[in-house]
């Protein structure tokens, strides 16, 4: 069983890419490497996606959900970050009812990092395939305020990303990729 969380690396346009969407997958990443330096071993595999050609209309996860839908109900939950890694303020969710209460349960444990709000919908381009099938999903929700001085401009470059807004992102990535790949069951579909 899987808990994928992800990013993508496809900077098309200019810039570097840093902010879209190299900050969605540094935190993906760190959240498995914060996981792993805990020593902490869940029920389930957490697995990192970094997908490639969203830009030019999803073919990297496309082919990755070809390759691997034949094992669809063992998709516990999607997590895609594609919207900057500015201060954090919830998850954007696509689920039913119960495994909705269970993720508001969940990020009830942020709340000393005062992250806790879980709104409708998961947005993601690589993850709708696996939400319009009925996997649960979550997006990363963060001040969008900045974000489009920035997207696809010359000046998303590093220097856009705030170390403090990005280690809070990847504390969100972390407890809720955790928590739900350490559960007895599987979100409820």
């Amino acid at each position: 069983q899987i808990v994928l969380v992800s990013g993508h690396l496809d900077s098309w346009d200019v810039g570097q890419g840093a902010m879209d969407d190299g900050g969605g997958a540094f935190i993906s990443w760190e959240a498995l490497s914060l996981i792993k330096d805990l020593g902490l071993r869940p029920k389930r595999t957490l697995r990192l996606v970094l997908w490639t050609a969203e830009e030019q209309g999803g073919v990297g996860a496309k082919q990755y959900y070809q390759l691997h839908k034949e094992n669809i109900s063992n998709f516990d939950i999607v997590m895609e970050s594609d919207e900057g890694t500015f201060q954090p303020s919830g998850l954007g969710f696509t689920g039913n009812a119960k495994a909705r209460d269970i993720v508001k349960e969940i990020m009830t444990l942020l709340q000393p990092i005062n992250v806790t709000d879980v709104y409708d919908n998961a947005d993601g381009t690589d993850i709708d395939y696996w939400m319009r099938d009925g996997v649960p999903g979550a997006s990363l929700r963060d001040d969008l305020s900045k974000y489009f001085w920035f997207h696809h401009s010359q000046g998303d470059t590093m220097t856009v990303q705030d170390p403090n807004q990005m280690n809070f992102c990847a504390a969100v990535w972390t407890v809720v990729s955790y928590v739900i790949a350490d559960m007895e069951e599987m979100l409820p579909r």
